[in-house]
């Protein structure tokens, strides 16, 4: 007997509006990390689960739709989720459009959203009218206890959801019920038990619908698939301006509630992260992302993980996060040795002064040349991340950080105009200050035409983001730059950040 489908995870797909002409070739194409942690811990209570992605089968509105009603779920989830740190808010694109034409087709199907931006702000994602129920943070017990209940009347004995109620005036009121914890370190082996991995479509083997980013495949296409990417830990320590990891981790339905009130790390056990891992060596994949904020942090939990990698020799090709302050020398040759071949180093700004105001003093005053030459000299291969238009930022800091950039010259960089995510601290603050905020959620993708950053206190944001572009052509139209590509991977992998750099991103602020 079939086992009866009591919940759907829909991954949307919004990638062509967020990427523009990088979509079909150049921009990643990442498993739903949390559509499958969801599932997995759905189906370990007892629910018959299945995921739909349609990012990376590229589902029209149409098929999408009737993949879902074949399906005849109880409940479908739109996990709106991702890698970066804007993904939550810009797959809210394709998620809305979807959502709105499931539930004028087939409005029998109750439609929940879970993901940072509805974590962020519950009241406006619910406020759509495709969405019935929202869940308020990382929504695993809250969904375990959504799908043991008749999705109906019992929604208001639900904790850590917000649904619609029809009150006795016959108005639709927004009803937020009291918040529900998130999985605790003891538990974290037991309710988030793994990856739903066999839910996931492929082609003619698991995960070759997916694909690692460009550099992370050495700047060659051939390497880039199968892909796949695991979190070793939930969560970051830090509260730094600009980011909103750690929205999802929120307990408290105040309206002033943003990422850095909910800092704080979990992790699974090192046992729990090899046998995940040893099931995608097993599957063939090789191209593996470590999504951790901070992997290069706690030795106490990376060393073990990264030992047993070395003796099980998985041949794993992995990049990692670290912040630039917490890169540890005698740690190096142990990531080396497990197959860490890049790191990826929020440098941020090339001024401190601008540095330390948006990370809140907690970066240490170190020698951002010396890091980069030892992890270098370790043989790693280094990413760099630079965001520009922070707002104590004027065109003489923004060219300190592209100076910075130039100087440094590390295999990679990613360059960012600043935006004000929605669930950071800077969003709290720009709503507060009543400062010009994105007016889509195609506003919040980096990358898109029409992508809005924040102005800082003496630039425009029109400035801000024709800075970012014409830095980041800059960069990968550099000689020195070029020449590194070359010596380290090869003529034809110099020939495709030559090809990538050729694609022009149009921009409604600059008139295009």
């Amino acid at each position: 007997m079939c086992r009866k489908l009591d919940v759907l995870f829909i991954n949307p797909g919004s990638s062509a509006k967020a990427y523009q002409g990088l979509a079909t070739v150049y921009s990643a194409i990442e498993p739903p990390t949390w559509a499958l942690l969801l599932a997995e811990s759905c189906r370990s209570k007892g629910f018959g689960v299945a995921i739909l992605d349609c990012d990376a089968e590229k589902l029209s509105l149409e098929q999408a739709v009737q993949r879902a009603d074949g399906l005849k779920p109880r409940l479908i989830v739109f996990v709106v989720y991702g890698q970066n740190p804007n993904s939550g808010t810009t797959s809210m694109i394709g998620a809305l459009a979807l959502a709105g034409v499931l539930k004028q087709s087939y409005p029998e199907y109750p439609i929940c959203f879970v993901g940072s931006h509805t974590s962020a702000l519950p009241r406006e994602v619910l406020a759509h009218g495709c969405i019935d129920i929202v869940l308020l943070n990382e929504g695993v017990y809250a969904l375990h206890n959504l799908l043991r209940s008749n999705l109906g009347t019992d929604l208001k004995s639900i904790r850590g959801i917000g649904y619609k109620d029809k009150g006795t005036s016959g108005l639709e009121n927004q009803i937020l019920t009291p918040p529900e914890g998130v999985v605790p370190q003891g538990r974290m082996d037991r309710d988030l038990p793994g990856y739903a991995w066999d839910l996931l479509p492929y082609r003619d083997k698991p995960l070759d619908v997916y694909r690692a980013h460009f550099w992370h495949a050495e700047f060659s296409h051939d390497k880039r698939t199968p892909f796949a990417a695991i979190y070793t830990s939930l969560g970051c320590n830090f509260g730094c301006d600009f980011c909103m990891i750690n929205i999802i981790n929120r307990v408290d339905n105040g309206e002033d509630m943003n990422a850095s009130h909910s800092r704080g790390m979990r992790f699974w056990s090192p046992q729990w992260v090899l046998r995940e891992m040893k099931k995608l060596a097993d599957m063939g994949v090789r191209t593996l992302r470590l999504s951790d904020e901070m992997f290069f942090l706690n030795k106490k939990y990376y060393t073990p993980i990264l030992e047993q990698i070395v003796k099980e020799g998985f041949g794993f090709n992995m990049w990692a996060y670290s912040r630039i302050d917490t890169v540890r020398k005698d740690a190096l040759d142990l990531f080396k040795k497990a197959g860490v071949n890049w790191l990826a180093l929020g440098v941020e700004a090339g001024n401190q002064l601008v540095r330390q105001e948006v990370s809140k003093g907690s970066f240490q005053e170190i020698n951002i040349r010396q890091v980069c030459r030892t992890i270098s000299d370790a043989d790693i291969n280094i990413i760099s991340n630079y965001i520009f238009g922070f707002p104590e930022d004027t065109i003489e800091t923004m060219q300190q950080t592209l100076d910075l950039a130039m100087e440094l010259n590390t295999e990679m960089a990613n360059m960012y105009p600043c935006q004000a995510l929605p669930g950071s601290p800077m969003h709290a603050i720009a709503r507060k200050n009543g400062w010009a905020l994105p007016d889509s959620f195609e506003g919040y993708a980096f990358l898109s035409y029409a992508c809005q950053p924040l102005p800082t206190k003496y630039v425009s944001a029109s400035d801000v983001l024709r800075f970012r572009d014409e830095a980041w052509h800059t960069y990968f139209t550099n000689p020195a730059y070029l020449g590194l590509v070359e010596k380290k991977f090869g003529m034809t992998e110099r020939q495709n950040i030559e090809d990538l750099a050729s694609i022009h991103l149009k921009r409604r602020l600059l008139g295009d």
